[in-house]
């Protein structure tokens, strides 16, 4: 299982929210740059960021930051929020970043994501965040009637590199993950998925790497890690 520690963009500053809630921001680094470089010294592979003022906004806001951890990051960067058309795509990749993150274009547009995975076999994720269970856009401010497997579904062959499924009612609370849900989503696809909010304590790792059924092929670090309850050595050694 790989962990993808969380560096969420406002102003500049690498913050946490709760619930994706812009106005409940905590802010934990001043400098991305530097908080991507301390992920990659923890021994991490991966590192998850996010625009969230982008993501509001739908085009990059927090620019200048993400080329700063691209800069100063050794590891591979996956990046979301904000990136809306085939172009923002392209510039994001030819910039450095990994792995693209689309979201609200996976619900409004999919066939920007059907093109972009063509285009960039593998380095294309589909972000589907669920409130109440049923799937949110535009950073969370736009609630859908659409459930995340139907979206999901939407790109079984369509050659993105994962499903990145966040609980949006845990994230940020450090409440413990919804295993279920995140497992009945990975036995419903055949595409990898990374779960996303709440969180806790390693015995959440251990959790997801033990229930029955397909495996969950990843897990987002956020609030848990910054606050000192999660030891990233002790996570890697539990993920591996």
């Amino acid at each position: 299982m790989i962990l993808y520690p969380a560096i969420d963009l406002k102003g500049g500053q690498c913050v946490r929210v709760l619930r994706g809630d812009l106005n409940k921001a905590t802010v934990f680094n001043n400098s991305p740059a530097d908080q991507a470089r301390s992920f990659a010294d923890a021994g991490f592979h991966w590192i998850h960021v996010v625009d969230l003022n982008g993501a509001v906004s739908g085009r990059a806001v927090n620019g200048d930051a993400v080329e700063a951890i691209l800069e100063s990051a050794s590891i591979p960067v996956q990046l979301g929020g904000g990136i809306r058309t085939l172009a923002d795509v392209e510039r994001w990749i030819e910039a450095g970043v990994s792995r693209v993150i689309l979201g609200t274009v996976a619900v409004t547009q999919p066939q920007i994501v059907l093109d972009a995975a063509k285009a960039f076999p593998e380095q294309i994720a589909v972000s589907v965040d669920v409130r109440a269970g049923k799937v949110a856009t535009q950073g969370w401010t736009e609630d859908t009637d659409l459930d995340a497997v139907t979206v999901a579904r939407r790109y079984e062959d369509a050659g993105v590199a994962a499903l990145i499924i966040t609980d949006i009612d845990r994230d940020g609370t450090v409440m413990g993950f919804n295993v279920e849900a995140f497992g009945a989503i990975a036995d419903a696809v055949a595409i990898p998925v990374i779960a996303a909010g709440g969180l806790a304590t390693v015995q959440d790792i251990v959790k997801l790497k033990a229930r029955k059924g397909v495996k969950i092929a990843g897990a987002v670090l956020g609030r848990a890690l910054y606050n000192g309850a999660i030891v990233p050595a002790e996570a890697l050694k539990v993920a591996a």
